[in-house]
């Protein structure tokens, strides 16, 4: 498809406008503090909207309209649980980062059980973060293909640069100003993408909620083989269950607020503990509608599509194409001009907010975890600000490699592979902050006990996955679990282990919520 010149016009001033402030914010850039933290100066809305660009990816713009339009909101049920893991976050969590004046989430495991345990964090972060940036590459590169009929090996080539130049010249600063406009864009596209839908609807805003509710699309239904079955709210590992996924939702937000460097780099970013806390209230009041608006959007798509039907949103819906075309489809065949080019920006502003915080905060993680504190000790604070672009352009460089494996790839619903992969790339890091804080138990020793067996069920779960263990050695669990299990399995086996040693105490001050 060729795009008008009114899209081309608003996609290319798009994109100069993020590019002029990366490199505005290059200027800015003469310490690690400043391009680590901005000088710890900025204010609770700010921050905040910036967790909401971060939080909300092209899984967001893609994959949550992709699965109401192909099933039902039960995916959603996971977003539910997320005010509680940010209220305990706020008020367990926060007061440890902002009092021990931490760049990185990781120092906090080195003041309570020693650098080894500090490192394996910041391993872990660095990995997750790897394979979450190339999921989230290869899915706008796939917009971008319907877009340019380039190929999307070459949009993955084209749109991994880009995001390497602004976030690398411009760090911190850069990344969470330009997530601020980002998340204006995709709540500005989002709305007009809607408004086009209901225009061309006979019955408007009624007829998508007649007839999605005749149809079951908004309940809470789990698709089978045979029609969708109510999902059940009772304890289970073997299947999905609306209480199963809040649980899986709980680990994932306590995770994402306590362990998640992305996130604890804008806690140390706020000017005050205050405004940390305010950033966070922000982004709950913006993500859950956000969220939910996405999976309206996939609800109304389907409604479209049965009034207006195509050959092509027919295959989507039917599997024979991947549903997460669905939105791409209508934005390029349906949406007037300059819309299109407005929508297909906010696209793009889904997946950078994400892309250059995670970028970002791996290079923060490389220099003040592992190569400031163990490799180099005592060079010039220039020094540390070269591998600092270093490891972020490493990170970018892997980032496109890992999209072009995944394009090369079969998947399910890129939904279900971004959960799974995020669950076993998890490495109990929930249970371990659980310990640390809530517990006066553990030291290294025991600590790492729990690391191995968790490392040793976490290599179980990827075997059994891909069906390289016997029959009766698989798991017994959907592996939608393998996250929240995980994380039982490191508290339950760490904390049992320093009863069992009568491990060492040491001074606690300031490090549990029993020693404040």
């Amino acid at each position: 498809m060729t795009l008008h010149w009114i899209d081309l016009t608003v996609l290319i001033g798009y994109l100069s406008l993020v590019a002029g402030m990366g490199y505005y914010f290059s200027k800015k850039n003469i310490s690690t503090e400043e391009y680590f933290v901005g000088g710890r100066s900025f204010s609770g809305w700010v921050v905040g909207l910036s967790l909401v660009g971060t939080s909300i990816s092209s899984v967001t713009f893609l994959s949550y309209p992709a699965d109401a339009y192909k099933t039902t909101w039960i995916r959603f049920i996971t977003t539910w649980s997320m005010p509680l893991g940010v209220l305990i976050a706020a008020y367990y969590f926060l007061p440890f980062f902002r009092r021990n004046n931490v760049t990185s989430a990781y120092e906090y495991l080195e003041h309570r059980f020693g650098p080894s345990v500090r490192v394996y964090g910041g391993i872990t972060f660095i990995f997750a973060q790897l394979v979450r940036v190339s999921i989230i590459l290869y899915l706008v590169s796939l917009l971008l293909h319907e877009i340019t009929g380039f190929s999307i090996v070459t949009n993955i080539l084209i749109s991994g640069v880009f995001v390497a130049f602004y976030t690398i010249m411009g760090g911190i600063n850069a990344v969470i100003w330009t997530d601020v406009i980002q998340t204006i864009i995709l709540v500005l596209g989002g709305l007009l993408t809607l408004g086009v839908i209901i225009n061309h609807l006979p019955g408007g805003l009624g007829q998508i909620f007649s007839v999605a509710i005749s149809d079951g699309k908004l309940s809470l239904a789990e698709m089978t083989s045979s029609g969708f079955r109510s999902i059940d709210w009772n304890f289970s590992i073997t299947r999905k269950t609306g209480t199963m996924l809040f649980l899986v939702g709980l680990t994932s937000w306590l995770t994402e607020y306590s362990a998640n460097q992305n996130t604890v780099q804008r806690y140390a970013a706020a000017k005050s503990t205050y405004e940390a806390r305010k950033a966070m209230l922000v982004c709950v009041l913006s993500s859950l509608p956000i969220w939910a608006f996405y999976m309206f959007i996939g609800t109304s798509l389907y409604v479209f599509f049965q009034v207006f039907p195509t050959i092509e949103a027919t295959e989507m819906l039917n599997g024979v194409r991947k549903a997460e075309q669905i939105f791409p489809y209508f934005i390029l065949n349906f949406l007037p001009p300059g819309f299109t080019g407005l929508v297909i920006a906010a696209a793009l502003a889904a997946a950078m907010s994400s892309l250059d915080s995670s970028i970002n905060a791996i290079s923060t993680v490389g220099v003040v975890d592992i190569y400031r504190r163990h490799i180099k000790k005592t060079e010039k604070d220039k020094h540390y600000l070269q591998i600092a672009w270093a490891i972020a352009g490493g990170a970018a460089l892997f980032m496109v490699c890992g999209a072009l494996i995944l394009n090369a790839s079969e998947t399910k619903t890129l939904q279900d592979t971004a959960t799974i992969l995020s669950s076993i790339t998890g490495g109990g890091l929930l249970g371990l902050y659980l310990l640390g804080f809530f517990t006066k138990k553990g030291n290294a020793k025991s600590v790492w006990i729990g690391l191995i067996v968790t490392s040793l069920f976490t290599i179980w779960t990827i075997l059994s996955k891909r069906g390289l263990v016997p029959e009766w050695l698989h798991t017994p669990f959907d592996l939608y679990y393998t996250g929240l299990i995980g994380n039982i399995i490191m508290f339950a086996v760490s904390f049992t282990a320093a009863v069992l040693l009568v491990d060492q105490r040491k001074n606690l001050k300031n490090l549990t919520i029993w020693n404040q």
